[in-house]
């Protein structure tokens, strides 16, 4: 008899909703294939980060994450140039799914992957970048392998993880903690071609405030909060995904969500969204427990190095 299971050999019905929510998560946020080969090998490889890093414990952290990543979504939306790039060259309108699967695949196998499959990864979009370049509206030229534009993005992205983690989790970070994770998470930006990339709380606020004045809403940005406050591919999705964006609405700077006309009062967000994001959050938690791909990543981690290759 399986530990899931009762004496009649079918599954509880507990184990069963919890498989299917994991299936359903899964799809939404990885695709139907998990490509597990990027994280079960080679046998001791720790990755770029490695099981016991402060990267791993944020990123692995399904609400927090998803939270996290809705927010940073929102915020990057406001840097004319960022959102010029990803308004010409994305296909978020049309497949917001395929979007998100992509965007989660590469932080997810850059944090949980082997080294080689990270290092491919970034190489993969370190190829497509040179491609993404034009011309904003207001006549400024882009490029996506702009130094100063990788770091925007990755800045806006690990702050609202780091956010959502520290909102969402049972047991935040410390401060030490917090530095730590921008310090290492700062690779990842780095090896892409980002440049004076922000490494702890006090360089991220002085980062942010100092981009402030170039940030603003455009319509593609707008494009983006309507997008994603629709999204799902059903009705269940639709509340949850609802749901999640009211509580990263919540992680934003106060000037963000005025630039993006958003109008939730306080009580709202502290009252409301914030306890259903952490209930859900919880459930996910829950639903996901060791995920295939964490419990992979683990394993392989864990494993004793296999013999050396020989000439």
């Amino acid at each position: 008899m399986r530990p899931d299971t009762g004496v009649t050999g079918w599954r509880t019905p507990l184990a069963a909703l919890r498989a299917r929510l994991l299936a359903e998560i899964n799809a939404t946020v990885h695709g139907q294939d998990l490509h597990l080969e990027r994280y079960d090998r080679p046998a001791g490889d720790q990755g770029l980060f490695g099981p016991d890093s402060v990267v791993w414990r944020v990123h692995g952290h399904p609400a927090g994450m998803l939270v996290g990543g809705f927010a940073a979504l929102l915020l990057q939306s406001l840097h004319p140039l960022a959102m010029a790039a990803v308004d010409a060259h994305s296909d978020f309108r049309v497949d917001p799914t395929g979007r998100l699967n992509r965007t989660a695949r590469f932080v997810t196998t850059t944090t949980l992957g082997s080294t080689a499959a990270a290092e491919q990864a970034i190489a993969g979009v370190r190829r497509i970048h040179p491609r993404i370049r034009g011309t904003a509206p207001d006549g400024r030229p882009y490029r996506a392998d702009d130094p100063a534009l990788l770091t925007w993005v990755h800045t806006a992205e690990v702050s609202c993880f780091l956010t959502g983690y520290q909102a969402l989790a049972v047991t935040p970070l410390t401060a030490a903690e917090c530095d730590d994770y921008y310090a290492r998470a700062a690779l990842v930006a780095e090896r892409l071609g980002a440049a004076e990339v922000p490494k702890s709380r006090a360089a991220v606020a002085a980062y942010l405030a100092r981009v402030r004045p170039d940030l603003r809403v455009t319509p593609p940005a707008l494009d983006v909060l309507r997008l994603l406050r629709g999204f799902g591919r059903s009705r269940r999705e639709r509340l949850a995904v609802r749901l999640l964006t009211n509580a990263s609405i919540g992680l934003l700077p106060p000037w963000a969500r005025a630039e993006l006309g958003v109008r939730r009062p306080l009580v709202v967000r502290a009252a409301w969204d914030r306890p259903l994001a952490r209930t859900g959050g919880r459930i996910m938690v829950w639903a996901c427990g060791p995920s295939p791909i964490r419990a992979a990543a683990q394993a392989r981690a864990a494993a004793a190095p296999g013999p050396a290759a020989t000439p």
